[in-house]
């Protein structure tokens, strides 16, 4: 315990991650407890509003912090929204790399422990995106880069697929600049996992889908056929380039169920076509956003699950991202590059 430097929270909707880190900003110990913000222990009739935070927080790491009472504390993601512990301001892109981590906003517990909050983005425009957690991410991310990496790609797009994709758009800054930071400059976000859920789950073409049993086989599927799980998607993949197409995600979506009623696919190949579908226009469309901005892309960063990255890399590479690599413990990384930025440890 006495090697602890910084303790760092990921706190967000559905979890919490706690992590205890060396002077070196190695990782010494991780849990993860089920406590998001919107599923915190049970408190007792009459106790304080924010109790529930509190008690999560101790669970989190109050052993840590009594062996090591002077440890800075920080924390990322939805801990910091209007429905968290204390709502932190946002703050808006364009901004350096460097100024989030000035930009913390600080709670006090009940045992008098100070807990900072990393602040979330705003790009505000007709249609204003937002974002919590995943900055830490970003910034984790350009702290993993090499110098010859930062000369050789001056504009990086980092995408963090998901329930809510992001795709953001880094510009590094020339080696002349002391300060060596980046410019966080656009974001947006795709709603791709989310959607894929709901028509799975809440629409028609979930009907006639179906699940693998435990050992990977088809359980309940009328009609097969020799194509692959991957074939579908990649077929899925390729829709967004053709001329049917063109007419966006809901002009296409229904062909999931149209090629399981004609027999081209079975119930789990049209799972796969469907995800292939949407991750397919989502790329479509980054691209064309892209262009639109005149953005010059040097270079890809993947961050998030692997098996989900592994799809996006291919769908990346079937619209000819090829440059793109995958950044491992981006989250530890930002907190740890945020709580040196903000002066909590050097």
């Amino acid at each position: 315990m006495t090697q602890t430097k910084l303790i760092a929270l990921d706190w967000g909707t559905s979890s919490l991650r706690a992590y205890r880190f060396d002077v070196a900003g190695r990782v010494l110990e991780q849990r993860n407890l089920p406590w998001g913000i919107m599923h915190l222990p049970e408190v007792q009739m009459g106790a304080a509003e924010k109790q529930g935070f509190e008690l999560a927080f101790t669970q989190a790491c109050g052993d840590w912090l009594h062996a090591t009472p002077q440890t800075p504390v920080i924390a990322c993601g939805m801990i910091g929204s209007a429905q968290g512990w204390c709502e932190v301001p946002y703050q808006k892109v364009p901004i350096a790399s460097h100024e989030v981590g000035g930009q913390l906003s600080t709670v006090q517990t009940q045992d008098g422990y100070t807990l900072h909050i990393v602040p979330g983005l705003i790009q505000h425009s007709i249609l204003p995106n937002v974002m919590r957690g995943e900055e830490t991410q970003v910034i984790g991310a350009l702290s993993l880069l090499t110098e010859d990496s930062k000369e050789n790609a001056r504009n990086i797009l980092i995408g963090l697929p998901g329930t809510h994709s992001k795709w953001v758009q880094v510009q590094q800054q020339p080696a002349s600049l002391q300060n060596k930071s980046a410019l966080i400059r656009h974001f947006d976000t795709f709603m791709t996992g989310e959607v894929y859920a709901a028509l799975c789950d809440h629409t028609i073409l979930g009907r006639t889908m179906r699940n693998k049993d435990s050992e990977g086989n088809d359980v309940n599927a009328c009609t097969l056929n020799n194509a692959s799980d991957n074939d579908a998607f990649l077929r899925g993949l390729k829709v967004a380039q053709t001329a049917a197409g063109r007419g966006g995600v809901l002009a296409t979506i229904f062909s999931t169920r149209t090629l399981g009623l004609t027999g081209v696919l079975n119930g789990i190949e049209q799972r796969d076509y469907l995800s292939g579908l949407l991750i397919g226009h989502e790329i479509a469309a980054m691209q064309a956003l892209l262009e639109e901005q005149t953005f010059q892309l040097d270079h890809v960063i993947l961050i998030g699950n692997a098996t989900l990255c592994a799809r996006y890399q291919q769908a990346l590479a079937a619209y000819g991202f090829t440059n793109v690599d995958v950044a491992m413990q981006a989250t530890e990384r930002g907190l740890w590059a945020l709580a040196m930025q903000a002066g909590l440890i050097t």
